[in-house]
């Protein structure tokens, strides 16, 4: 069961899709596939993991070379100040959450 919330978790963030396209495709209803997900996000957002795991880098350390060489990044990027394990997830609206703003 848990292995399955990690999996929805990780796949939402990965692939962007709605609540309702996970729900179809991990055969869920909606609400669980939401739960899931919070439930997820806020185990890896709780102080003991957040404080184990992530540690924000100094003001002064350099912007990595993937996202400053990387125009389709670094305008979005210029000014922030880490990421956990310094890894950039790419993710983006669905068309119609695009659309709708």
């Amino acid at each position: 069961m848990l292995e399955e919330q990690l999996t929805i978790f990780l796949y939402t963030s990965v692939t962007g899709l709605s609540i309702r396209h996970v729900g179809e495709c991990f055969q869920r209803l909606n609400g669980m596939i939401s739960k899931y997900f919070k439930k997820i996000l806020f185990a890896f957002s709780s102080r003991d993991i957040y404080s184990k795991y992530v540690r924000l880098p100094c003001s002064d350390a350099p912007i990595h070379p993937t996202i400053h060489n990387n125009p389709k990044f670094f305008p979005f990027f210029a000014n922030t100040i880490g990421a956990i394990d310094r890894t950039h997830i790419a993710c983006a609206p669905s068309s119609e959450e695009r659309d709708a703003m």
